[in-house]
């Protein structure tokens, strides 16, 4: 029903910035919260950000409260995580997907579609 791709990673500086995008392809994408989640190398992958299906509500690990930002444009079928003052221990692929609203929305488990990931690299 879904198909995502990520884009929108690469290599930054320490403090730098970045804007990562994943488009949807399909015609139920507004029907479906997303979630951005991301795994550093050697580590678990863990859970970042999500919005809702309409884009009123969003959540974050605590972590990244205050430097990042989701948000979706249900007309381009797009869903957007904008990274401010990144940090090294950041570095990781990035991915996101897509499920029915749930309070679960920390774990992997609750989505149903997951992009191929874009690698973020984070340099000090």
């Amino acid at each position: 029903q879904v198909q995502l791709v990520e884009s929108g990673g690469g290599l930054v500086q320490a403090g730098g910035s970045l804007r990562l995008s994943c488009a949807a392809s399909g015609r139920t994408f507004s029907n479906y919260a997303m979630g951005w989640f991301r795994q550093p190398p050697g580590k678990e992958r863990e859970f970042v950000a999500r919005i809702s299906a309409v884009g009123t509500v969003t959540y974050y690990t605590d972590s990244v409260k205050g430097r990042f930002t989701i948000s979706r444009d249900n007309a381009k079928n797009t869903v957007y995580l904008q990274m401010v003052s990144l940090k090294p221990e950041e570095t990781a692929v990035y991915y996101c997907a897509a499920g029915p609203s749930s309070v679960y929305y920390t774990r992997g488990g609750s989505y149903n579609y997951w992009g191929q990931g874009t690698q973020v690299s984070v340099s000090s």
